[in-house]
């Protein structure tokens, strides 16, 4: 029989990064994974500057700097007008196995854990979204910048990720179709070029078309609302939840994946502070208090961040009139747009170095410990 102090429940981006994290403390951590092999899910991982600090805390940013170069800046056009905006991205079941202390749930969107929680499940925001890889096997000669279009209820664009590999989305308001689309590749290709992206720049739909096959996804975009997250129950006892088990939101500010390592670090901070504070790994009602501290640090800011990316999706897709247009191309892109993405310039701290006994390195870690 094999025991764990943590057991995870999903072996995505948060559940890896927080296994991480434990592992770093010297935690014994059980990643639990229904799935029977890797998945495409998407093709790209937005990661701004929370991400990448969260990253370094659990020491492996160095082993990513150098595979994709970082875009700088993007420029969003309305199809209706031609008028084009500049937008800055510069600043910086449990089988034989026993967990004695601490769940975490890391089961995505549709979580089980979540459930038992009491958290309600997550609700349809009326759009939907297609993502796929271009692949240029000869270099795509593009820039390394953001271009984005938007016009009356759909938004698109594709950002290089490198010189051969083009990362490109498309979202929508809710369509009959996406059912259909939904498990069929060669259709999601065909709605794309032949309907919804028809009147969007060549430049576009040449990318789009370039597309591996194996990388098209459909789905509806899903976001917990944020008053669950202020008012839920987001841990009970020995049990919590944490990437989008926990905020489940819609993607307009690349927040998903960057919001997914702040938990872990966190997580795994808190955990590592009470390794210092008791002089070793403990459970019961201590633990639960130290997931308590965890969720009082991560329901604001996640409820945050879902209200962002949600109203940040409303605004540069919902109609065509000129309010909305006003809206979204002076209010948003010229004043909001800098307040809202200005939450990726945030610190979720460092994880606390420990030693075997439980005691803190101090030369590495010079925070008081009371």
């Amino acid at each position: 029989m094999e025991e764990a102090d943590v057991v995870i429940v999903g072996a995505g981006i948060a559940g890896l990064a927080t296994a991480l994290a434990l592992k770093r403390l010297g935690v014994r951590a059980l990643v639990l994974e229904k799935a029977e092999g890797l998945r495409t899910t998407g093709s790209a991982l937005s990661l701004s500057s929370n991400a990448w600090l969260a990253l370094d805390s659990l020491g492996i940013a160095r082993k990513l700097t150098t595979a994709y170069a970082p875009c700088r800046k993007g420029y969003v056009t309305d199809i209706e007008s031609g008028a084009i905006q500049e937008v800055s991205f510069s600043k910086s079941d449990m089988g034989e196995h026993v967990f004695r202390v601490a769940l975490i749930g890391c089961d995505g969107v549709h979580s089980v854990v979540a459930h038992w929680l009491g958290l309600r499940a997550p609700i349809d925001s009326g759009r939907w979204a297609v993502r796929g890889l271009a692949v240029y096997p000869e270099g795509h000669g593009l820039n390394l910048e953001i271009q984005q279009f938007v016009t009356s209820g759909k938004r698109a664009g594709f950002v290089p990720l490198n010189d051969k590999e083009v990362y490109w989305f498309l979202t929508s308001k809710f369509s009959s179709k996406g059912k259909d689309m939904a498990r069929d590749p060669e259709l999601i290709m065909k709605e794309v070029t032949d309907n919804f992206a028809k009147d969007f720049p060549r430049q576009y739909l040449k990318v789009v078309q370039r597309s591996d096959l194996s990388t098209l996804t459909w789905a509806p975009l899903m976001f917990r609302p944020p008053w669950d997250m202020i008012f839920g129950n987001l841990s009970k006892g020995n049990v919590t939840v944490a990437g989008d088990a926990m905020h489940p939101m819609t993607p307009d500010m690349g927040q998903g994946g960057c919001s997914a390592l702040e938990d872990a670090v966190v997580l795994g901070r808190h955990i590592g502070d009470s390794i210092i504070r008791n002089k070793r790994f403990v459970g019961g009602d201590q633990m639960a208090g130290v997931l308590e501290r965890y969720v009082k640090e991560r329901r604001w800011r996640a409820a945050g961040l879902i209200t962002g990316s949600y109203l940040s999706g409303w605004v540069q897709q919902e109609g065509s009139g000129w309010f909305t247009k006003f809206l979204r191309d002076v209010i948003f892109y010229k004043l909001l747009f800098i307040v809202l993405f200005s939450v990726r310039d945030y610190n979720c701290g460092k994880l606390p170095s420990v030693t075997s006994n439980g005691t803190p390195r101090l030369e590495n870690n010079p925070r008081k410990v009371d």
